[in-house]
């Protein structure tokens, strides 16, 4: 598997427009090669900050919290292709991850309105990992699966939600696929 680090300033796509697909997303292609971007737990701990996942950094055993995550990212895969696909999934991997205790909250902060705040157990690195398996488990049962899709461009492996208002993205992105597609197309018509 090609690492991401050959690219130091090279960062997970974030452009999925659901942060489950974003998840999916940190393992992608470049050049044809698949790029991990995930080969620490400071990297999924990065992305979660960088993503906007509100859970308290704890500390695990070196490679856990990467463990946990692969394991999360591709159980969660399976599950949306199948989905996807119309097919019927195992949930066994993910329901694991979901069978952490939590609890519901009152938070109000004197500058605002009040709101109910879930609160997960965090002993395990799957425990930490639990907001983002509930949003997926959400997102298999909740979500518009018309509307989940795999970026078009035959080299790219990005998956995404599509929220535009006709409902006809095609692309991951249009500065990364699109703009791909849209070169290869005008070459076509340049060489005829």
């Amino acid at each position: 598997m090609t690492s991401a680090a050959s690219s130091p300033s090279l960062e997970p796509f974030v452009l999925a427009d659901h942060p489950v697909l974003d998840m999916l997303n940190t393992l992608a292609a470049m050049d044809g090669a698949p790029v991990e971007f995930w080969r620490s737990d400071e990297d999924v701990q990065a992305w979660l900050d960088r993503t906007g996942w509100a859970v308290p950094k704890v500390r695990f055993a070196k490679g856990e919290l990467l463990q946990a995550a692969l394991t999360l990212r591709e159980a969660v895969r399976g599950l949306v292709e199948r989905r996807k696909a119309g097919g019927q999934g195992s949930p066994d991997v993910l329901n694991r991850f979901l069978a952490t205790p939590s609890y519901q909250q009152l938070d109000w902060p004197a500058s605002g309105e009040p709101r109910l705040e879930n609160v997960w157990a965090t002993a395990t690195a799957e425990q930490y990992l639990a907001p983002l398996a509930e949003a997926a488990a959400k997102l298999l049962v909740e979500g518009d699966f018309n509307l989940v899709r795999e970026c078009e461009h035959p080299d790219c492996v990005l998956w995404f939600y599509d929220r535009t208002k006709s409902h006809r993205r095609r692309w991951c992105s249009m500065a990364l696929c699109g703009n791909r597609h849209k070169v290869a197309e005008f070459r076509k018509r340049k060489q005829q």
